[in-house]
């Protein structure tokens, strides 16, 4: 079990595992300054783990994982900034009554972690799970829209993505997994604060899944675009002739991972956008950034911030569910250059 102390926030330290990629750096940097001498970058590369004052962890080796806990011996928070291949490092953490940050975007990986909540709730640990950008401020305000039409009969969550930004390889290789994934839904013109009127397309992002349980909304339609117009047609051109089917193949998929990873034909920049509708009722929150990467960092370096100074209850549970982070695209705004774009409300039933 986690110590704690008088003051009631938990003794230890951070493992961030990834510490040193695209996203686990922003984390590593960020907890430092607020938790110096706490926070340990782990990964795979020994050199580059050391050279930082951390040590060797591979999640695909769960031995190796548990050994680098016990010789670490005070590990009060777990950050997994790459993707495991199963549950086994989440249910080791939570198990040992190690909090777990976790901004892993795979459906099959969140629903089997999400199945630890006993675990965790016996041990007293909390895992904190779609935190980023996509999932993670798209369910923030996908909350925030939904709550103000009085319950959301049915959520738009529409994501564009900056394809000049250099992408870490959890998150290329993901996007194209879902490439092939079958849609029911069409795409949708969409208006983007700073981007104007976008075609975004269907795309299996978590948060469609996962948002009708956790906000109780019986329809979430998530989509897709990028700031290359022409990118955007021709990918998803693509994906309507079947071209991309052949990226289901694990030799394909590398393909075009490393193939995607060397494009970078837009800027850095990002936006989304929640919309709800109930009735006549619909409300909508939209955001801005630079740097997806930074900023999904940054999300996941204020979860571990709540989880070791604040009071969150144990168990399982997604970051919209936890009240105390409902202000976090306000922090980011005021903080790291991130815009909130007001809220669009409109009640037609009152004529406005």
């Amino acid at each position: 079990m986690t110590t704690v102390k008088s003051g009631g926030a938990p003794a230890g330290r951070v493992l961030v595992v990834g510490g040193y990629g695209a996203v686990g750096a922003v984390v590593t940097a960020t907890l430092a300054a607020w938790f110096p001498g706490r926070v340990v970058p782990g990964g795979r590369d020994e050199v580059k783990a050391r050279r930082l004052g951390g040590v060797r962890v591979d999640v695909a080796d769960p031995e190796g994982f548990v050994q680098a806990l016990d010789e670490l011996g005070d590990v009060a928070v777990v950050v997994l900034c790459v993707e495991p291949p199963d549950a086994g490092i989440a249910r080791t953490c939570l198990a040992r009554g190690i909090h777990l940050v976790d901004i892993g975007a795979t459906l099959r990986l969140l629903e089997a972690v999400a199945d630890l909540h006993d675990v965790a709730v016996a041990a007293g640990a909390t895992a904190v799970l779609s935190v980023g950008v996509a999932p993670g401020l798209t369910n923030l305000l996908a909350r925030r829209a939904h709550e103000a039409v009085g319950g959301a009969e049915h959520l738009d969550i529409t994501l564009l993505l900056g394809s000049g930004e250099r992408h870490g390889g959890d998150a290329v290789r993901w996007t194209v997994e879902g490439l092939p994934e079958p849609v029911t839904a069409r795409p949708r013109r969409t208006a983007l604060p700073g981007y104007g009127t976008r075609t975004a397309h269907p795309f299996p992002f978590s948060d469609q899944h996962t948002l009708p349980r956790t906000l109780g909304v019986s329809e979430v339609t998530t989509r897709l675009c990028l700031d290359s117009r022409v990118l955007t047609a021709a990918l998803f051109a693509a994906r309507r002739t079947g071209l991309l089917r052949a990226a289901r193949r694990p030799g394909v998929r590398r393909l075009m991972t490393g193939a995607f990873r060397r494009v970078h034909l837009g800027d850095d920049g990002f936006a989304i956008r929640a919309e709800a509708r109930r009735g006549d009722r619909h409300a909508t929150w939209s955001l801005t950034g630079r740097g997806q990467s930074r900023i999904t960092g940054l999300v996941a370096a204020y979860v571990t911030r709540e989880l070791l100074t604040g009071a969150p209850p144990a168990g399982v549970r997604h970051i919209e569910q936890l009240p105390d982070l409902t202000g976090l695209p306000e922090t980011l705004a005021a903080e790291h250059g991130v815009v909130l774009h007001a809220p669009d409300l409109l009640d037609r039933s009152l004529g406005r």
